[in-house]
């Protein structure tokens, strides 16, 4: 883990592999070890990838305030900066595409490409996940691990999850984000659902080349949602893989990589 003085403070990241730039963005009450390891080296090797903790997670320093999806995209900002990125490929997953979109709105010089993974619009036009599945998201404790991953991985794809489970246990310190943050996360993104953040309500005016993913059967992010940023974003492609769920990312791994190796060439 190295750490980053950004003009928003502090933030804890790793580097690894060689190539093109790549940002990843984390979702809520991750931090970077929830990114699956066998996920970020297959990446690494075609890119430079990047993974770093939120506002208020590990090493990075908290924002003044109510915390915002447009202000994580503010401290993003300031990490590609710190770092001297020029334009890099942002892939942003679950809240982490809420922040990828309000980065290349309110930051369009530092995002070369975007992809989206199960992640909803700010537009005032997202698509709520089931009651049930907004449920089990309110409570990301350890206490409720099996209703989470239960949210990540469908029915019957019980390697997948234990794979996933298996990588991240890796970590020699694995850690999650403080419950005070995932209590503001969980605020920001229902403000964000709501199209209460500037940059949620001018998606449309994205301009860099945009891959939207996400799996067939995510509870927490219905196809609708994939659908709408798809049509509202200029000239966006959109790709869905069946019988996956909110972890398609690491579930279909081989064949999601080949993809975003495909759309970042």
């Amino acid at each position: 883990m190295e750490v980053a003085h950004t003009s928003d403070g502090t933030v804890s990241y790793r580097a690894t592999g060689h190539g093109s730039p790549l940002v990843m963005v984390m979702g809520y009450s991750g931090s970077m070890d929830a990114w699956e390891p066998a996920f970020v080296d297959a990446l690494a090797r075609s890119h430079q990838v990047f993974i770093f903790d939120n506002a208020g997670i590990g090493q990075t320093a908290p924002l003044p305030g109510t915390l915002t999806i447009d202000a994580m995209a503010g401290q993003t900002a300031a990490l590609i900066s710190a770092l001297g990125l020029h334009r890099p490929a942002v892939l942003g997953w679950s809240m982490g595409g809420m922040i990828a979109q309000a980065l290349a709105v309110e930051h369009p010089e530092d995002v070369g490409r975007l992809i989206l993974c199960a992640t909803l619009p700010g537009n005032s036009h997202a698509t709520a996940p089931s009651s049930a599945a907004a449920a089990a998201l309110a409570n990301p404790g350890a206490s409720n691990l099996s209703a989470l991953l239960g949210l990540m991985f469908p029915p019957g794809h019980l390697a997948a999850e234990k794979a996933f489970i298996a990588g991240i246990t890796t970590y020699p310190h694995l850690y999650l984000a403080p419950a005070a943050v995932d209590a503001a996360q969980l605020s920001a993104i229902v403000a964000w659902l709501a199209g209460s953040d500037p940059a949620g309500r001018r998606i449309s005016s994205i301009s860099v080349p945009t891959l939207v993913a996400d799996g067939a059967d995510d509870e927490l992010v219905p196809e609708a949602n994939d659908e709408e940023l798809a049509k509202v974003i200029p000239h966006a492609s959109l790709v869905i893989y069946p019988d996956a769920g909110h972890g398609f990312l690491f579930q279909d791994a081989p064949q999601v990589v080949a993809r975003i190796d495909s759309f970042l060439s």
